[in-house]
């Protein structure tokens, strides 16, 4: 995204025009993974450097040391939440790998994430095929249909291969059910994780520790 810096009047020091103009993206309740009923303790600010496969607006300078665990990582959504996704992401960092759910709609997203032992549909109860040694299942919570919330679904490819990734192997939708949409990341390992969210669009983002 390019941002073209307000015209200021020319008697204002260059500082106070740095000061007024400069923008970034906004992170909300990033935390590492500590299995708590709420992301508000973090354990670091959100990352936005650039990953292979993800969007312009969720790259920066400033990346801060892994930190996360293999531990559930919850958060509730708003009370007025009413989301779709409509985008999902894979990239590499240095030192882990990135996931990314974009959505749009209304209010701010939940989520469960955690490790499972086999994927099943919400739905159907049916087990999902999902490539690598452990899985990793997303669910979003304050999710809605995209009748309801006029967003376009994400509709694949299902699955998702990694982009470049060295834990992920891959991403299987399991779309929207009363309320819920879930994912399922394959990894090569119960690594730790860590999951946070941006605005502007609204994302969820879920980074895998490489293992070893």
């Amino acid at each position: 995204m390019i941002r073209r810096a307000a015209v200021c009047p020319p008697l204002l020091l260059a500082a106070a025009l740095l000061a007024a103009c400069g923008s970034g993206d906004r992170a909300t309740s990033p935390s590492a993974s500590t299995g708590e009923a709420s992301s508000s303790s973090s354990a670091s600010s959100a990352p936005t450097s650039a990953a292979p496969g993800t969007a312009p607006e969720e790259t920066g300078a400033d990346v801060p040391p892994f930190e996360g665990d293999t531990q559930p990582a919850t958060r509730e959504a708003s009370a007025d939440a009413l989301l779709t996704v409509s985008d999902i992401r894979t990239g590499r960092q240095d030192g882990y790998d990135r996931v990314v759910l974009e959505m749009g709609g209304t209010g701010t997203p939940g989520w469960d994430v955690r490790y499972v032992d086999r994927a099943y549909s919400q739905g159907t109860g049916e087990p999902v095929e999902v490539a690598g040694e452990a899985v990793l299942q997303v669910t979003i919570t304050g999710a809605g249909y995209p009748f309801d919330t006029g967003v376009e679904e994400w509709a694949g490819p299902d699955p998702l291969p990694g982009d470049g990734t060295q834990t992920v192997t891959e991403v299987a939708w399991d779309a929207t059910f009363e309320g819920t949409s879930v994912a399922f990341v394959g990894t090569t390992g119960e690594a730790p994780f860590r999951v946070y969210a941006l605005e502007d669009p609204t994302r969820v983002v879920v980074e895998v520790a490489d293992l070893g």
